[in-house]
């Protein structure tokens, strides 16, 4: 099972990009969307196992935009698996 979050990310137009290649290259990215003052600007639906190829066009995008807009920001959805539960400890106490 995989459970979805969002991650901020923040810097110059150049780190951002390098911050979403290195997501992007551990292939759990879904989507990246661009914000301005809270208002989504543009969204990027990614798919798993997206090539460089594929990607580029997106990242000159997103480097574009976070370059002309002020007060901006870019999220990013990833799946991460979920942790396993624990299992049970035979000599604990039960209930």
């Amino acid at each position: 099972m995989e459970k979805t979050l969002w991650e901020k990310l923040e810097g110059t137009s150049d780190q951002i990009l390098q911050q979403i290649g290195k997501l992007v290259d551990e292939g759990n990215v879904r989507r990246v969307v661009v914000k301005q003052r809270g208002k989504t600007i543009a969204e990027f639906p990614l798919t798993a196992g997206v090539l460089g190829v594929v990607i580029a066009p997106v990242a000159a995008a997103i480097g574009a935009l976070t370059a002309l807009l002020t007060e901006s920001s870019i999220e990013v959805e990833k799946k991460v698996p979920e942790p396993a539960p624990a299992a049970a400890d035979p000599s604990a106490p039960q209930p």
